[in-house]
């Protein structure tokens, strides 16, 4: 499998908290915001703080994961599947327009696989 880019994915406890620490105290300079979580530049890779898909009650912390864009998420999970990797949550379109999967590490670590349809955001050039 090819992968096209990737980021680390972080779903704080307190979001404005957590966007105020990257933001003013670190000093991170914002990628892009969109209406649910903010996207840092991180050197050569970017941090995402999501303010959705908190945690159910009763449910142990789930402090981040590892954003794996692929051309074809669906692809990849036949391709995935074909080695013996278990799926953790099916490829599917999310409400927010990205087709995304889940894989879980052997250390509990979160792989979402993601797959930007053409027509999404993350495609447009903002440099109007």
């Amino acid at each position: 499998m090819e992968i096209l880019a990737s980021r680390v994915l972080f779903r704080p406890a307190d979001y404005e908290r957590s966007v105020a620490f990257y933001r003013d105290a670190i000093g991170l300079a914002i990628a892009r915001e969109y209406g649910a979580g903010t996207v840092f530049y991180a050197g050569q890779s970017l941090i995402e703080l999501a303010g959705h898909g908190g945690q159910a009650a009763g449910a142990p912390p789930f402090p981040g994961a590892l954003w794996l864009q692929v051309r074809d998420v669906y692809v990849t999970q036949a391709e995935l599947e074909g080695r013996g990797v278990e799926i953790a949550r099916a490829a599917r379109q999310e409400p927010w327009g990205l087709h995304e999967m889940h894989v879980t590490d052997p250390d509990g670590v979160t792989l979402i696989f993601v797959q930007v349809p053409e027509q999404h955001p993350l495609r447009r050039d903002t440099r109007n």
